[in-house]
């Protein structure tokens, strides 16, 4: 202890929590029980019942700069950071309790990853004023140079809070757990611990399984909180609880009474936690896993929860392919305030017949899925309620991974889940990074379990979930994108040097995990085209199941490529940050569009698909499904003890709060995806589809007009200047039918909408555009003659079936309002449309048979 005591001297001075301006953290960092120094340093758990959270464990403390200075002279290390250890193997017992270094391995991999991480830190005056108003930026590394992963991570928050468990592979090298060590006086012989990834976030020390019993009520009773959720007085902190019991497989085991402290209020009133009624909550009939450390009484006290019922595999709905499409359209959000307290867990499968009554039949240990993480608001009845603005609430996406592991309590199969957040500034204190579960969600100081309603989607899909081998050259697209967003994660940590990372329209959580995705994409197309031997390997082996489950990846990378590129163009800072992300040699930074400014907007129209977070969630899931994926959707609303004060909002789509009186429909977002879907720029595919439907339209159209008069060689004459008007009239007419009778009314040609519901729509579209044009013999009858002739009808129903046949291989409306434009200007400037027109508005009377002829079409 002595040791820590002179350590802790030479780091850097951490602010009393009474210093930092209002905020979640700070208002929750003053109780004792959210300090690291409430727990003393113990060996082994409190009890049998309980087990480490990992096999190394620790609290990551930020060394000074003269530390780093000196390390980096003597061995040349730029990139490490104090690991208080407080969980070891039970050869390493002897480190518990020490400060040892946490270092990168010398691997040349993991090198490049952490070079490509590190920037020099100077707050900018926009992150000075974002500091003043609450949001936690890494006050202690501004001014330093060569900031790298671990030293962002153990910096990341004003005190040394961060709790990590070490993944992969640890490679211990012994040394000196002097205080000479600790001051650097001999660091080549400090005791380090060098790591292949980052470490991951995590809550607590030691978890167990229990069953919330009854709560205890303290002695003496003003020991009660003093504040919290609800009427008073307020729920115990203290809770009996019994232990599963391994043997029966029940909750039988021993009973305990811990302590589930009453967090405080953060600045505006809101708090994030409360144990009322968490006895009797829905979500833990299945029971609790508690994560936590005892007190220096000797008490367990929970600093995490997580349910049990959550992560079991055992659905509480299975369905196939047409009414998984609904229930992520429409149910997975429905009736969200009446669902709070509660947990669904549904399987959505490819087929309806592959659905088994047992969900977990079909995985196996060791199995890994993709998380889709999709989290809404905080309403309620409190002032400082969250609200939908414009009819949209946002909500926050992130990426992660879940892996089905055997229970260490049970014996059973259940679900892992960590998230790969990649997280702008806040209040709460949350880090970028790696996370479990417990810790993001479940963590009781900043958590979102109690707080906000969340979807988690977890996408076993063989194509890129299983790792491949191509004649033992091996390839994950799983874990390059884990790689992608583990260097987005850290380079987010010091926003990218500024400090800050910060929402925009073109910056955000959900954009920039759609960056690391379309990064994944090209990463692994280069890995491919780049060796000869797995291309030549590929050749000889066509029909080897390898082969054709990575020619679903090519299709599937395909369809991602072009969801998150709609418009058909690369974002410029995608496109420079991809070589980055790639390994493609730059002497360029890597771009945030917090540098762009005034080109936010336009950057964020790019990729306007991935700009909210309920659409990237939903239609990533859509795309994974429509390419025999299984959906595993984790639905938790407010979960945990009860606040009657809160309500969970759904996060929508734009606009999507707004639906139709009685329904979930939310037509005007529909239309604005719409009609934003079909702004995407044509290729030159697109535009020899173009090229092709006119020509078969004139294959057609010319014979059957000339054939029964009603079209002729009549060049209208008239000045240039008249002719452009009406090219410009004609343009708007065609712009404007297009939008009303294709783009407006018909779902954007994805591949997840069913075709007959597509072609169903666009028959009633069609139907609707004839109709409008037969409507002239009522509304303007000086034309009928024209407009509901028989020939104009057949060509216009041949017209707008060309047009659908186009939208559909192209969603362009550029495409479309093109072939319309032109067939319309070669009619009435060309082929006597215009000269038709005026003879009929000459006429005084209702209009006589126009000069052509008006023989019926046999």
């Amino acid at each position: 202890m002595a040791m820590l005591l002179l350590c802790a001297s030479k780091l850097p001075a951490q602010p009393a929590a009474t210093e930092l301006p209002p905020s979640q953290y700070s208002s929750t960092m003053r109780a004792a029980f959210n300090q690291p120094a409430a727990f003393p340093m113990v060996s082994s758990p409190p009890s049998p019942q309980y087990r480490p959270v990992g096999e190394w464990v620790g609290r990551l403390i930020l060394p000074t700069e003269a530390q780093y200075q000196q390390v980096y002279q003597d061995i040349q290390e730029t990139d490490w950071a104090w690991l208080e250890v407080t969980v070891a193997p039970p050869a390493a017992q002897n480190w518990i309790g020490k400060m040892v270094r946490l270092a990168w391995s010398s691997d040349p991999e993991v090198q490049s990853y952490v070079r490509l991480a590190t920037r020099d830190v100077q707050f900018t005056p926009e992150v000075l004023s974002s500091v003043a108003r609450g949001n936690i930026h890494p006050e202690r590394l501004d001014g330093r140079s060569q900031v790298g992963p671990l030293q962002s991570l153990a910096g990341g928050r004003p005190f040394d809070d961060v709790t990590v468990v070490l993944s992969g592979t640890v490679q211990p090298e012994p040394g000196d757990f002097t205080a000479a060590n600790a001051a650097l006086a001999i660091p080549t012989t400090a005791a380090t611990l060098r790591i292949r990834r980052e470490p991951i976030q995590e809550t607590g020390r030691f978890y167990a399984l229990v069953k919330f019993l009854e709560p205890v009520p303290p002695e003496p009773p003003a020991q009660l909180p003093e504040q919290c959720p609800g009427e008073s007085p307020c729920a115990s902190e203290f809770m009996r609880v019994q232990h599963y019991n391994p043997a029966t497989r029940q909750f039988d085991g021993p009973t305990e009474i811990i302590r589930i402290p009453q967090q405080p209020p953060d600045w505006i009133g809101v708090f994030n936690m409360t144990t009322r009624d968490l006895a009797t909550s829905a979500a833990g009939e299945a029971g609790w896993y508690i994560y936590g450390a005892a007190d220096a009484a000797g008490r367990f006290t929970v600093q995490a929860m997580q349910p049990r019922l959550l992560l079991q595999l055992s659905p509480q709905q299975i369905t196939g392919f047409r009414r998984g499409l609904r229930y992520i359209n429409f149910e997975n959000w429905k009736n969200t305030p009446a669902r709070k307290g509660t947990i669904q867990s549904v399987l959505v499968t490819p087929e309806t017949s592959s659905a088994q009554t047992d969900g977990s039949a079909s995985w196996t240990i060791g199995e890994r899925a993709l998380v889709l993480h999709l989290f809404g608001g905080r309403g309620g009845t409190q002032p400082t309620a969250e609200s939908a603005v414009l009819g949209t609430y946002t909500g926050h996406f992130s990426f992660g991974v879940a892996e089905v592991i055997r229970d260490p309590f049970t014996e059973e199969l259940r679900w892992q889940v960590d998230y790969v957040q990649i997280y702008a500034r806040n209040v709460e204190g949350i880090l970028s990074g790696d996370t479990t579960w417990a810790n993001y969600m479940g963590n009781l100081q900043r958590g979102w379990m109690g707080t906000r309603p969340v979807s988690d989607v977890l996408v076993r899909l063989d194509a890129l979930t299983q790792d491949y081998d191509f004649g033992g050259i091996p390839l994950s697209p799983l874990d390059e994108l884990l790689n992608d967003l583990h260097l987005m994660a850290a380079r987010y940590r010091i926003g990218d040097g500024t400090g800050g990372a910060t929402v925009t329209p073109a910056t955000s959580c959900v954009q920039d995990s759609a960056q690391a995705l379309f990064a994944t994409i090209r990463r692994v197309q280069n890995q491919v085209n780049a060796n000869p031997q797995i291309l030549a390997w590929l050749q000889q082996h066509p029909d080897d199941p390898t082969s054709r489950r990575f020619q679903q990846l090519v299709r599937l990378g395909r369809d991602l490529e072009s969801q998150l590129t709609p418009m058909g163009v690369v974002r410029p800072d995608w496109a420079s940050n991809t070589e980055i992300l790639t390994g493609v040699p730059s002497n360029r930074a890597f771009i945030s569009n917090d540098q762009l400014n005034w080109r936010n907007l336009a950057a964020m129209l790019l990729s306007w698909r991935t700009a909210l977070p309920r659409q990237v969630h939903d239609e990533l899931s859509m795309i994974f499904l429509r390419y025999g994926g299984q959906l595993w959707f984790l639905r938790t609303n407010q979960i945990g003890g009860y606040d009657p004060d809160i309500a969970p909002i759904a996060p929508t789509l734009i606009m999507g709060e707004w639906t139709l009186p009685f329904t979930q429909i939310p037509l005007l977002s529909w239309f604005v995806q719409r009609l934003f879907g079909s702004l995407t720029i044509p290729n030159g595919s697109d535009w020899r589809l173009t090229l092709a439907a006119l020509l078969g339209f004139a294959a057609i159209a010319l014979p059957l007009g000339y054939s029964r008069g009603f079209l002729v060689w009549r060049p209208w004459v008239a000045p240039w200047y008249c002719q452009l008007g009406w090219l410009g009239l004609l343009l708007l007419s065609a712009l404007l039918q297009s939008l009303l009778f294709r783009v407006l009314p018909i779902p954007y040609p994805k591949g997840w909408v069913p075709e007959l519901t597509w072609w169903g729509w666009a028959m009633i579209a069609l139907g609707l555009q004839v109709l409008m044009y037969g409507s002239t013999r009522w509304l303007r009858p000086r034309y009928a003659p024209i407009f509901t002739h028989p020939v104009f009808l057949v060509l216009i129903t041949l017209l707008g079936w060309s047009c659908t046949v186009v939208y559909r291989l192209t969603g362009s409306l550029w495409t479309i309002t093109c072939v319309h434009w032109l067939v319309l200007s070669v009619w009435m400037l060309l082929l006597g449309g215009k000269s038709q027109l005026d003879e009929a508005s000459d006429r005084v009377a209702l209009p006589r048979e126009p000069r052509f002829s008006s023989r019926a079409i046999p």
